[in-house]
């Protein structure tokens, strides 16, 4: 007797696709920025997201910006938002916000740090290489906020 695998209650994880969903390179002040010779500032954001597509199905994103500037003169600014779509069933409910928000996005910022070294190298500047990030301690400190603004605040007796 063979055994359908939707009936089968082991979870399930796999990567289905990683793609660039997005990237964008912007030089606002070139050519004059190559002559600088000054260290930029360099300014990276994060940002992550997911939805459900269908049943199981999921595309976890990793949005990365960074912006280089000299004083107020922009050098460059590259984003990217690196995507990956995720087959995950069986997993409890309770879980699965840790599993989009830390395993998911931890596979996938590899691949965004790639995009963004190889966008700064082809406009022309030495490559940004990107620290890892700890997706687990920033879910963390999400989940104490969250728990922070959900307390109401003691009554004052008058």
């Amino acid at each position: 007797m063979t055994q359908d695998v939707s009936q089968d209650n082991a979870p399930v994880f796999s990567i289905e696709k990683i793609y660039v969903k997005d990237a964008s390179l912007e030089l606002p002040n070139a050519p004059q920025v190559f002559l600088e010779r000054e260290t930029p500032q360099i300014e990276v954001q994060l940002g992550n997201g997911n939805t459900a597509v269908e049943n199981g199905i999921f595309e976890v994103t990793v949005s990365v910006t960074v912006t280089a500037k000299v004083g107020e003169k922009t050098m460059f600014l590259a984003e990217t938002v690196q995507a990956g779509i995720f087959r995950l069933l069986n997993i409890p409910a309770t879980d699965m916000p840790y599993v989009l928000a830390v395993t998911c996005t931890g596979i996938l910022f590899p691949y965004a740090r790639e995009v963004i070294s190889d966008l700064v190298v082809r406009a022309g500047f030495p490559p940004v290489i990107l620290n890892p990030v700890n997706f687990e301690g920033l879910y963390q400190q999400r989940l104490q906020e969250a728990q922070a603004q959900a307390v109401p605040a003691p009554a004052v007796a008058q």
